[in-house]
C-alpha cells in the first residue's frame, strides 16, 4: 500500500500519478536543472516515457520506491514532488530522492515541508532505521532545507558527477530514526521553517 499523509504546515503527500507527468516536464526547463533535480537517472529533455519508467518503480510488490505529489491542503494545488527510493528492506534504509518544488511555490517553505513529510513516512509508515540523500555542494538552499529537517552532512564525493566540461561535488546527508525521534527537525515534533 502506498503511504500517504498530511503535514500540519499545509501540505499533503498523495501518490504520484500519470496526470502529474506534464508538471514535472514543465518544471525541468534545462539539462543542468534536470541533472541537479534528478541526477543521472533522467535525461534532457524529460519526457513522458522516462517518467513512466520512474512511476513503474513504485508499482511493484513490494515497490522499489514510493513516489509522491505534494499538494497544499487548503486548495489542493500541486506544489512539488518527492520520492523515497533505494529501499533496502534488509537494513531498513532508503533515500530521499528527486525532491522538487514547483517554480511558483519556491521560497515558501514547501521544500522543508516535503522533506519532513517524506521523513515521517519513512520512519513511521515504512519503519525504516536510516534515511539519506545526495545533493550538489553548490545547492545551498537545498542543503539548508535538508538540515532544517534534521539531516546531517556525512561526507562529500569530490567531482563525482560530470556536467559538460565541469565536475560537481556530491554531498551525502543522513538522518537516523533515533535522531528524528529525539527532535532532529521532524514534523512530528512541531518544528517549522
Amino acid at each position: 500500500m502506498e503511504p500517504s499523509a498530511a503535514f500540519d504546515a499545509g501540505i499533503e503527500l498523495a501518490p504520484f500519478e500519470e496526470s502529474h507527468f506534464d508538471l514535472l516536464i514543465e518544471w525541468s526547463p534545462t539539462a543542468e536543472f534536470l541533472l541537479q533535480w534528478a541526477g543521472p537517472a533522467l535525461g534532457f529533455p524529460l519526457d513522458r516515457e522516462q517518467i513512466g519508467r520512474l512511476l513503474a518503480t513504485g508499482q511493484g510488490t513490494p515497490p522499489e520506491a514510493h513516489l509522491f505529489t505534494a499538494r497544499r491542503t487548503h486548495d489542493g494545488a500541486v506544489v512539488g514532488h518527492g520520492e523515497l527510493g533505494g529501499l533496502d528492506r534488509r537494513n531498513l534504509n532508503a533515500r530521499l530522492m528527486r525532491i522538487l518544488v514547483a517554480p511558483s511555490a519556491r521560497g515558501q517553505g514547501f521544500g522543508t515541508d516535503i522533506v519532513r513529510e517524506l521523513t515521517r513516512v519513512g520512519f513511521e509508515e515504512l519503519g525504516l532505521h536510516r534515511l539519506a540523500l545526495n545533493v550538489f555542494d553548490f545547492n545551498h538552499a537545498a542543503i539548508r532545507c535538508y538540515e532544517r529537517a534534521g539531516f546531517r552532512l556525512e561526507g562529500t564525493l569530490r567531482e563525482a558527477r560530470r556536467h559538460q566540461d565541469d565536475y560537481w561535488n556530491v554531498c551525502t546527508l543522513g538522518l537516523l530514526r533515533s535522531e528524528w525521534e529525539n527532535g532532529g527537525g521532524s514534523s512530528a515534533h512541531g518544528a517549522t521553517s
